[in-house]
């Protein structure tokens, strides 16, 4: 699951001013997880002291000229709100209309995921007089981007080329272990004061903080992936202050995070085989083969072709992983992808694959960033083995059946098996408590399967579920699907969810989009960006 590059406001940094709203103690929530100490769910109750007001200044840039920005600090623990206190940088695009229905907070994902380019997309992308009737506000989560402290925790982790990520030997795996193990113990040596407070419940109260400064008795939200379990976890902590809560590709409460990241290894590998299978069906502009299964093995025999000659000195086994998963969350990047393969395999041509892989998974310090806060947040929120013998089994186990990228999901998230910090205990978010949730969810979605959606559908009291059917997309609002987004923004305008039939899973159901047409090199640098490229660029991607 992880957070890529490219999630940053092209505008660098963003000037704002500082406000400091302080939570009072208060008894534990009826409501809260069965975690406690630091970061655990026991959420406070503030008082209804006024807080100052955020201050705003624009910070304008050519695609979101209404763009304003502030900064919020907050305890760094909660449960001790006068200690050391944290900075979060906050972006805004302001209502206009005279019917305000209050702040819209908007998240990406991740976790790890810049949320302070969101605002401004969202505000664009909804229907203008909906837009208008909120305030739209994107925040950087703690630790993240321009929030401070900012993480990172080892530089250059993701520097190319990397060993295979499947291991051939006991040195390999090895070795493995050890490049794990120096992530989380640099980690901890870094962040001793910080990492045990780098989690999804602290996190969601920061979002209550936020809440107070901006005045608003009750928030909306509109959460992506992480995003979804963010904004579920704060619907259980603070029911009471959740007013429209819409939540599209939804993680697995149930699996979070080690069972979560194993369905994933498959339903990855699923994705893949969509992709060779769509470029079977265009092997008029490919030449890779008609069949699914030989456009397949051609891929592999590249991946280990790459493990002898890595293409530019830059792209072998892993780095040729990382460059194609991003497929797996959005098939607009098929045609380019496809590209680069047909280029390595008929024209001997690695050039198109090394660009493919510096625009889609070069690691530069924004990512070194969102890993650290990822390792950070997931490691905490939840137990994971610490026995790597559970880790060989269960990677080999799914490796036989998902090759695509279980290895390399499985060492992307191993820091956790060393993890410095001990784990909390995931809140439940089983809630009886809030007003109807819209939950959007594509069928055949990789980073979060649908059975996450299906499951906190069944969770959560009077919520309605909106399927894309046969959609593989991670992300299907406001991304190219007018049924999705029609859904989505008659719930913010009204407050209005679909009902389906008794006994029905789903509420309502839309088609998926169509597929890309396929396209060469050249030709895809010269069309327009696809439906959805937007935001697929900013969506912190759950890996």
């Amino acid at each position: 699951m992880n957070p890529r590059a490219g999630m940053l406001i092209a505008a660098g940094a963003l000037v704002a001013g500082t406000v400091t709203v302080l939570p009072t103690t208060a008894t534990a929530s009826a409501t809260a997880s069965p975690a406690t100490g630091p970061g655990s769910g026991q959420a406070t109750r503030p008082n209804a002291r006024a807080a100052a007001p955020l201050a705003w200044t624009g910070c304008a840039t050519k695609t979101y000229p209404k763009l304003q920005c502030a900064t919020l600090k907050v305890p760094l623990n909660h449960d001790v709100p006068r200690g050391r206190s944290i900075t979060l940088a906050l972006t805004r695009v302001a209502h206009t209309a005279k019917r305000y229905q209050g702040p819209l907070l908007v998240n990406p994902g991740g976790p790890g995921g810049s949320g302070r380019g969101m605002a401004g997309y969202v505000a664009a992308a909804l229907p203008a007089d909906v837009a208008a009737q909120y305030d739209v506000i994107g925040f950087d989560p703690r630790g993240v981007g321009k929030s401070e402290p900012a993480l990172d925790c080892r530089p250059g982790h993701f520097d190319p080329v990397r060993p295979d990520s499947v291991p051939r030997d006991p040195e390999g795996e090895q070795a493995g272990v050890e490049r794990a193990q120096a992530f989380a113990t640099a980690c901890g040596k870094k962040y001793a004061d910080v990492l045990p407070y780098i989690d999804t419940v602290s996190t969601a109260r920061d979002m209550d903080v936020l809440r107070r400064a901006l005045g608003a008795p009750k928030i909306n939200y509109l959460g992506y992936s992480y995003g979804t379990y963010l904004g579920a976890v704060y619907a259980r902590l603070f029911p009471e202050r959740v007013r429209r809560f819409a939540l599209d590709s939804v993680v697995n409460p149930h699996g979070v995070w080690y069972e979560d990241n194993i369905a994933q290894d498959y339903a990855f590998d699923s994705r893949h085989k969509a992709f060779t299978a769509w470029v079977a069906r265009n092997d008029a502009t490919y030449r890779l083969g008609t069949e699914p299964a030989a456009v397949e093995a051609a891929w592999y025999r590249m991946r280990e072709e790459l493990r002898t000659e890595p293409a530019g000195g830059k792209v072998g086994p892993v780095e040729l992983e990382d460059t194609f998963l991003p497929g797996g969350y959005y098939n607009g990047y098929w045609p380019r992808l496809a590209s680069a393969f047909a280029s390595y395999v008929n024209d001997a041509d690695t050039a198109p694959l090394v660009k493919a892989y510096e625009a889609y998974a070069a690691a530069d310090s924004a990512a070194d960033n969102g890993y650290s806060v990822y390792a950070s947040v997931q490691c905490r929120d939840a137990a994971w083995p610490r026995d790597w013998n559970v880790w060989r089994q269960d990677n080999w186990d799914a490796h036989t059946k998902a090759p695509f990228s279980t290895w390399n999901n499985a060492w992307y998230n191993a820091p956790c098996a060393f993890w410095p910090v001990e784990s909390l205990t995931p809140p439940d978010l089983t809630n009886d408590q809030v007003p109807p949730m819209l939950i959007l969810q594509a069928t055949d979605d990789a980073a979060t399967p649908y059975e996450g959606g299906a499951a906190l559908h069944g969770m959560v009291r009077d919520s309605s579920l909106v399927v894309e059917q046969g959609g593989g997309n991670h992300g299907v609002t406001l991304a190219g699907n007018d049924c999705m987004d029609e859904h989505l923004t008659t719930y913010l305008r009204t407050g209005e969810v679909p009902r389906g039939a008794e006994g029905a899973e789903a509420d309502a159901v839309c088609a998926t989009l169509p597929e890309p047409e396929a396209a060469t090199t050249t030709t895809t640098r010269a069309a327009a960006p696809p439906a959805g490229a937007t935001l697929h660029g900013l969506l912190g991607h759950v890996r």
